[in-house]
């Protein structure tokens, strides 16, 4: 007879015992915990309890520990925990010890399990049907346009009949041709994951994971081209308006989509609302596809209040299909499909999507923009959050204030969107997840009233969307997305090629730039600033703000004109009255930089009054009636003064730099005043524009150009210091302070006071620094971030090598310049030697399009020789380091060629660092100037590093900040003019 004890003994549960104090959290939770661990922890923590160690050996433990330590190349083990071991190298002889598993009875988890069964799950034996998405052959490009384009999803078969890779891009053929090449990994990790194709293979062969790695790669046209070779767009999706944009400039559109069984993409809408289509080669895939709005049960949507930033939380495809799929009543099911090999699916703008891979796929897909969801991309690149929210969760994304505004024909049941996160600053919606079978029905009633919602009041109409779009927001103002496909000047470049290189659809294009831009509105303020200075009204050529500025910029026939606008009102002033400070101080002078700077013709401020625009001429002295009353300069200023100048706009950028990464300026009357400037229109055309086209001689021509042109601005006097001011500022930076003190620095009495507020304003950027660098993210290493306190040194003051001389008077071991701060290839103006001027005043003139002509310029070509004749914008005036304006030139205009900076620094010829005084400990590195750039590179209010990383993509593995100071700046130690010391 079996022993009673015994047998109660053995069914006891472990649970409690072995997690202590824990046992109140759910397996869910306490999985999730760890994934925050170290590989390391997780270890030590295996050997706490036996439960631990159930938890501490999960497999999908170990695969989110990898991936998210892998950076770079990747080589699967054989299993999770082998490759982490691997990657932490771990000795083998400390690897045998782990090769034979514990087994503990007394241990159940429902969790556990439902996860190992999604692990272990064939897909060959479930039942999939064709599905409810129509099918369509040999379409005309008419009837797409008429029936499917931006309508529906579709499934269309023959596009790829006649593709090579119908019949080469199998498994077996792409392993014999590109087995060595590497490809990107899609996986919920930030960083970019590669292995080789041989590898992924054999990790597909060997895997059993619920969400397998997948090669999802946008590069593969650069890694291997002839990819390329093997298909072609469809002529239904070739109109591409991102085309005008050069392949670095374009977002990411295409990829190649490379997966096992169980793999797939979990629900999501496609970036920037583009439309995609996607051609399966071999394989099956299983699709679920829901119009815009409708958010897919067991999804969640983030929408960030201040920059608009979009997040989805989602469950993986197969646990969708899996543990939500089941749920959904009839009337909320997705529409489906089984695609086919061979067979081309179309994904509207808008519509949500989940794909399962059946079995190993191999597919192509793109996403484009065209004529008819232009209008939406655009939308989702306006500032604000609110829109972007309605077009992926329908109405569901707004709070009851909101919705109550929307003129509808139905009273709204405010219950249904009472939400209290709504209130918080990152906006959510979320359907249900299904936790016991007992909340079944409350889940399906949620999925339900979502639906009757949708259907009630929304509509992926663009004049409806638009509705929702935060006016009080301004493009120019609010922070960009960083979950956008393209960069802001990036955005405002391409409206403005399209704008040049497409008339045929201005119409279209001019409402996208009106969402995206707020066009419309600039342009009644260029009609006023014409009017007001006898100027022709804009032609329909010049409706549109030009190039990447910051601020918006037009070409008219014989002048530009610039509004001041980044930054809001505060900014725009200091901005605009240290410009006209500089030009003052440049006039009075005999300096050769007066010849290569357009004249100034006009300049003032716009601002509305009771609904009426007026225009106040201001020279840059004293404060304007309509300033005044904004309260932005406390002090009493002199009439005959610079109010804005140089100094003054040193303070506000200090004031600037102490504010938390998320936090705004506060700028009175940012939408209703606006600074301007009215420049003689330059010759010649816009470097960036023809940089492709210059010969190295023309490249070394502009490099000694800059050279002297920036030994004559760090020439130019700086304006007289006011010492009132300064001491002012002091003050109010002591005090702003949460230690006290100005701003750390050690020692105040030995600075001169000229340097004072520089040397503030870069320990403000320092405080945070950390915190700056992890909010930009990658391309800057994880690794690097965590040593740079490290390397930039506490007491900033020893990069000036402040001393007092003989006299007794306070002095630094470099020269205090005007400084530029923003030469970049979008400010330099280059003319064709030889060739005439012919202005036509048409802004297809004024820019470079594909066949060369640009900026009153017919003549172009690639057999011609450049030189360069002008610097354009000194809005960004500041006076500090001459080594500052270094970093724009030579990582923006001459792309990091050394070669470039060397030529630069033989014309420049003035000192950067003189000899240092005194015995500074580390002192071996103040002397070197690239110690120097490269601080500033760090501390810079700029994302300088992620172009670094960008460009010295091998530098994303450096173990230090010495290792990418000398690749980047190495060159500068060279330098005869540089640091000199005994």
């Amino acid at each position: 007879m079996e022993n009673p004890q015994a047998q109660a003994s053995a069914m006891r549960d472990r649970r409690p015992d072995a997690l202590g104090s824990l046992k109140v959290l759910p397996d869910e939770l306490i999985c999730t915990i760890l994934e925050y661990l170290s590989p390391r922890d997780v270890a030590r923590l295996a050997c706490v309890s036996s439960v631990m160690y159930i938890f501490c050996n999960e497999e999908p433990l170990w695969m989110s520990l990898c991936v998210n330590k892998a950076d770079g190349p990747l080589q699967y083990e054989g299993s999770w925990k082998k490759t982490t071991l691997h990657l932490e190298n771990v000795p083998d002889e400390l690897k045998e010890g782990h090769r034979k598993s514990l087994h503990f009875d007394g241990f159940n988890s429902l969790f556990l399990y439902r996860r190992l069964y999604r692990c272990h799950t064939t897909l060959g034996g479930f039942s999939f049907d064709g599905g409810n998405v129509e099918r369509k052959e040999l379409i005309s490009l008419e009837e797409f346009y008429n029936q499917c384009d931006e309508r529906k999803p579709v499934l269309l078969t023959g596009l790829a009949d006649t593709w090579p890779a119908r019949r080469t891009w199998t498994i077996d053929q792409l392993s014999i041709k590109y087995g060595d090449t590497a490809f990107r990994i899609s996986q919920r990790s930030p960083k970019k994951i590669s292995m080789k194709f041989r590898d992924y293979v054999s990790y597909m062969n060997l895997q059993h994971d619920e969400d397998p790695l997948y090669i999802f790669d946008d590069k593969f046209g650069e890694t291997a081209p002839s990819l390329l070779n093997d298909y072609s767009v469809p002529q239904l999706f070739q109109e591409d308006f991102f085309e005008v944009l050069n392949r670095e400039e374009r977002p990411p559109f295409r990829w190649i989509i490379i997966g096992p069984e169980r793999s797939g993409a979990s629900w999501h809408v496609d970036p920037a609302l583009t439309s995609a289509w996607n051609t399966l080669l071999c394989g099956r895939k299983r699709w679920a596809l829901y119009p815009p709005g409708r958010v897919p049960l067991g999804v969640t949507v983030h929408v960030n209040e201040e920059d608009g930033d979009v997040h989805i939380e989602t469950p993986s495809s197969l646990q969708w299909w899996l543990d939500f799929y089941p749920l959904l009543a009839d009337g909320d099911k997705p529409i489906e499909c089984t695609q086919l090999p061979g067979e081309t699916i179309y994904v509207p703008s808008g519509w949500w999507h989940c794909v399962l891979n059946i079995e190993t796929t191999v597919a192509v897909t793109q996403n484009f923009v065209n004529s008819k969801n232009f209008e939406y991309v655009c939308l989702d690149m306006a500032p604000g959050y609110r829109h972007k929210g309605v077009c992926r969760a329908g109405l569901l994304a707004l709070d009851e204030d909101s919705f109550q505004d929307i003129q509808m024909n139905r009273i709204c049941d405010a219950e249904d969107l009472s939400y209290p996160d709504l209130t918080r600053k990152e906006k959510r919606v979320k359907m249900q997840k299904p936790t016991e079978p007992s909340d079944h029905k409350t889940i399906n009633n949620s999925a339900s009233r979502g639906y009757i919602l949708q259907k009630q009041g929304f509509s992926y109409d663009i004049d409806f969307l638009s509705t929702f779009l935060d006016k009080e927001r301004d493009h120019y103002n609010f922070p960009w997305s960083s979950g956008c496909c393209i960069g802001q000047r990036e955005m405002r470049g391409w409206l403005s090629r399209l704008w040049v290189g497409k008339p045929e659809i201005r119409e279209l294009i001019w409402k996208g730039a009106c969402l995206a831009l707020n066009a419309e509105k600039w342009l009644d303020c260029l009609v006023e600033i014409c009017s007001f200075h006898n100027l022709p009204p804009p032609t329909d050529d010049e409706r549109l703000p030009v190039g990447m500025g910051s601020n918006p910029v037009y070409l008219l026939a014989d002048c530009v004109v610039k509004i001041f606008v980044e930054g809001g009102l505060e900014s725009s002033m200091y901005s605009l009255g240290t410009e006209l400070e500089f030009y003052s101080i440049l006039r009075a002078s005999k300096s050769p930089l007066k010849n290569h700077i357009p004249e100034v013709l006009a300049n003032g401020i716009l601002y509305l009054e009771n609904g009426t625009y007026k225009i106040a001429p201001w020279d840059g002295k004293g404060v304007p009636k309509v300033i005044r009353t904004c309260n932005l300069i406390a002090e009493k200023c002199k009439e005959d003064g610079f109010s804005f100048g140089v100094w003054r706009k040193e303070q506000f950028e200090c004031r600037t730099a102490r504010l938390s990464i998320n936090e705004p300026m506060n700028s009175a009357g940012r939408t209703t005043i606006w600074p301007f400037i009215i420049t003689k229109r330059c010759k010649g055309k816009i470097f960036a524009e023809i940089r492709d086209a210059l010969f190295w001689e023309d490249a070394l021509n502009l490099a000694s150009f800059l050279g002297k042109q920036l030994h004559n601005l760090h020439l130019l006097p700086s304006p007289p210091l006011d010492m009132q001011s300064i001491s002012d500022t002091a003050q109010r930076v002591k005090f702003s302070f949460p230690n006290g003190g100005m701003g750390d620095i050690p020692g105040e009495s030995e600075i001169p006071q000229e340097w004072e507020i520089f040397i503030s304003t870069l320990t403000a950027r320092k405080r945070n620094i950390k915190s700056r660098l992890t909010h930009w993210g990658d391309p800057i290493p994880k690794t690097l971030i965590q040593k740079v306190d490290e390397y930039i040194p506490d007491d900033l003051t020893k990069l000036f090598g402040a001393y007092q001389d003989e006299n007794g008077l306070n002095k630094i071991c470099k020269d205090c310049s005007w400084l530029h701060t923003d030469i970049m290839d979008d400010n330099i103006y280059v003319e064709l030697d030889g060739v005439g001027y012919c202005s036509s005043g048409n802004v297809a003139d004024a820019h470079l399009v594909e066949n060369g002509s640009a900026n009153g310029c017919s003549d172009g070509g690639n057999d011609k020789s450049w030189h360069p004749s002008y610097i354009l914008d000194f809005s960004n005036l500041s006076i500090g380091d001459r080594i500052y304006d270094l970093i724009p030139i030579y990582l923006d205009v001459f792309k990091g060629d050394s070669g470039l900076l060397k030529h630069f620094l033989e014309s420049y010829r003035l000192p950067l660092l003189r000899k240092m005084h005194g015995l500074i400990e580390d002192g071996e590195k103040y002397i070197r100037l690239s110690y120097h750039a490269m601080c500033y590179c760090i501390l810079h209010e700029e994302n300088i590093l992620g172009t670094i990383f960008s460009m010295w993509k091998e530098l994303r593995t450096a173990s230090s900040w010495e290792e990418v100071e000398q690749s980047v700046w190495g060159e500068l130690n060279n330098y005869r003019g540089g640091a000199s010391h005994s």
